[in-house]
């Protein structure tokens, strides 16, 4: 394991840890992998909590400020039911994507635990989130915090004046919506604070010079109605509307009838929370993969050094074992994919690749093979990919073969299961391909759009699920969800079922139905 280290050479010794050794140690580790890794990093924030705050924080999604609801009081019991009964253990730390980065390292951890975390999360993790192309794009960093504040204040605020029965009932249908809830592709250019206060005060004066109550009490005409429901009348209530919308949070803060202006700032409260997360659901592989290889280089460096003891190191590396500990399929502990294990292996992969190709590895990837810049490749995957494409783009035969990967055959129409694809060159494509849609959030959740709604006439809000691969919604979720939909936008609405392929309708489920 190389050559012991004189003790007056170490970053630490001992289990037992203080403020002023987790600053030596974050120092040296953050001069480290600036160094080797070439990390650009926020400003880290660390805070040591108890495993009860640990807890707390895994009940409201993670996040340092959040408001109260009912479920993450309901998680809270649940983990800790599990934790105290050993049937669960805790994270060691948790790292918030914002700026500073706030890492939160547990206060039972030993010191050499702590030096593993921070080069994990104060490095690896916060290099990742300030430099991937997902979480530049969708979240900002130097703003959540203030914003997860403004959000607790104010559904504080709400409670006190319209109750908590009310506020909760808005709360429920909006977390319903929130896999629903999100842009999956990017938006237009928001219009400046400037434009937009002044787009709301023209809008406002409008409605002072035209409004009038009476007009409330009229009946729609006949020729409403026809206008309506006209082709020209659809199409142009369409574009006005900017229908189909995929996101249906967004669609009913902005256009629902019946929410009050505190009632929509909830909505739009979920619907920024919702946003926040995107990134991380389509990134689980690459960004903890990320952390796991910052780590493992790092405290390996130290350790040739001599900046970490023998000891301190068997304990680093049984740490990082159970972190990348993949069971089998037939184990009972095997719950899928450990992301920690895959993306370090496919790190590495690519490392050994660009230093030791083989002549199968020349053939598959002729662009990085031997070229030994192996940093500037990663570099590039963490910036510029999510799941999906990084696996698409850099799964090996090798890896394939050692993590044993193959294709089922699943076929509605056949009795038994069929191997479809295995350790070939053809093999090699469909299980790679076959792969990495399963991390394509945008194959695996279900496609749900706002596709028109009867604004004039009965206010009737029609939805559309594309189903694909003949996978429909279960039944008492979607009846629920429906309800929650209801409650938000006030009338009546309908979810049709078509084949994503044929465009055939497969069903219709009505809200009165429900």
């Amino acid at each position: 394991m190389g050559t012991p280290a004189r003790k007056s050479e170490l970053l630490f010794s001992g289990a037992d840890w203080d403020f002023k050794k987790l600053s030596r140690v974050y120092d040296e580790i953050e001069a480290l992998g600036m160094e080797e890794l070439r990390l650009d990093v926020y400003p880290v924030q660390m805070e040591v909590i108890s495993s009860e705050q640990m807890l707390d924080a895994y009940s409201s999604v993670g996040m340092p400020l959040m408001y109260q609801h009912w479920s993450f009081g309901k998680h809270f019991l649940y983990n800790e039911l599990l934790y105290r009964k050993g049937r669960r253990g805790l994270a060691y730390e948790l790292v918030i994507n914002s700026n500073p980065c706030i890492v939160y390292l547990m206060e039972e951890n030993t010191m050499a635990l702590q030096a593993l975390v921070t080069a994990h999360a104060a490095l690896g993790h916060n290099h990742f989130f300030k430099n991937n192309h997902l979480f530049r794009q969708w979240t900002d960093a130097g703003g959540i915090l203030s914003y997860l504040n403004f959000a607790k204040s104010y559904i504080s605020r709400c409670e006190e004046r319209h109750g908590l029965a009310a506020v909760e009932a808005i709360l429920d249908s909006a977390h319903a919506l929130m896999d629903q809830g999100v842009f999956r592709y990017h938006r237009p250019p928001k219009p400046s604070g400037e434009q937009q206060r002044e787009e709301l005060r023209e809008r406002l004066e409008y409605e002072e010079r035209s409004y009038n109550d009476l007009w409330r009490t009229l009946p729609p005409s006949q020729e409403d109605d026809k206008t309506e429901t006209s082709e020209d009348g659809v199409s142009e209530r369409k574009k006005s509307l900017h229908l189909p919308e995929e996101n249906l949070l967004y669609f009913l803060e902005k256009t629902s009838l019946v929410l009050e202006p505190w009632q929509r700032e909830i909505v739009r409260i979920v619907r920024v929370i919702a946003q926040y997360f995107y990134p991380q659901r389509q990134t689980q592989v690459m960004n903890e993969g990320c952390a796991t290889f910052v780590h493992y280089t790092l405290m390996n460096t130290l350790f040739d050094r001599g900046r970490i003891s023998e000891g301190a190191m068997l304990e680093i590396l049984r740490n990082h074992s159970n972190v990348i500990f993949q069971p089998s399929f037939d184990d009972p502990r095997f719950s899928g994919i450990n992301p920690y294990a895959l993306g370090l292996d496919m790190m590495q992969d690519i490392q050994r690749i660009s230093t030791e190709p083989t002549a199968e590895d020349r053939d598959w990837f002729p662009d990085i093979a031997g070229r030994g810049d192996w940093l500037e490749t990663l570099l590039d995957a963490w910036a510029n990919h999510r799941d999906e494409s990084f696996i698409r783009q850099y799964l090996s035969p090798t890896l394939i073969r050692k993590w044993r990967f193959f294709v089922l055959g699943d076929g509605a129409e056949q009795p038994h299961y069929e191997v479809a694809s295995i350790h070939n060159e053809r093999g090699y494509n469909r299980i790679r391909a076959a792969l990495a849609q399963s991390y394509d959030l945008g194959a695996s959740r279900p496609d749900i759009q706002v596709v028109d709604v009867a604004l004039l006439g009965d206010r009737h809000l029609r939805l559309q699920h594309k189903v694909k691969n003949g996978i429909m919604l279960e039944n008492e979720s979607r009846d629920a969800t429906l309800r929650h939909i209801r409650n938000l936008w006030g009338y009546e609405v309908s979810l049709v079922a078509i084949d994503a392929e044929t465009g055939a309708t497969l069903s219709e489920r009505w809200t009165k139905d429900c």
